[in-house]
């Protein structure tokens, strides 16, 4: 079994920033993918940022230039750098391992709220 664990989100005034980690750990296959989703109150999960393990980044077209996602490969970890936050931004995040068996492991979440 795979076990991902995010670090905590919080509470970030408009414009600020914040960084959140996830650690993959258990028996991982090939990992094909990681990244972040985020459900906001009332609306579906949507993908936030991927990252494949050959360096390839998608992005939503919402975080575009606001958001960056990396990741460490010797240890399993992926990051999510977000700038520029917007009151928007707000919603439990995901992290996101996709494995060579196609998958989907999943993080309990973490809530980021952007507000003043």
């Amino acid at each position: 079994q795979v076990q991902l664990v995010e670090s905590r989100g919080g509470l970030v005034q408009p414009g600020g920033s914040l960084r959140l980690s996830c650690a993959a750990s258990g028996t991982i296959s090939s990992i094909k993918t990681m990244g972040w989703y985020r459900q906001a109150p009332g609306k579906q999960r949507e993908m936030v940022a991927v990252m494949a393990s050959g360096g390839g980044r998608n992005y939503a077209d919402s975080v575009k230039g606001r958001f960056t996602v990396s990741r460490d490969n010797a240890k399993n970890t992926v990051y999510l750098q977000m700038n520029s936050l917007k009151p928007e931004d707000t919603a439990v995040y995901y992290c996101n391992l996709y494995d060579r068996w196609s998958v989907d492991y999943w993080g309990k979440g973490t809530l980021v709220t952007v507000s003043s």
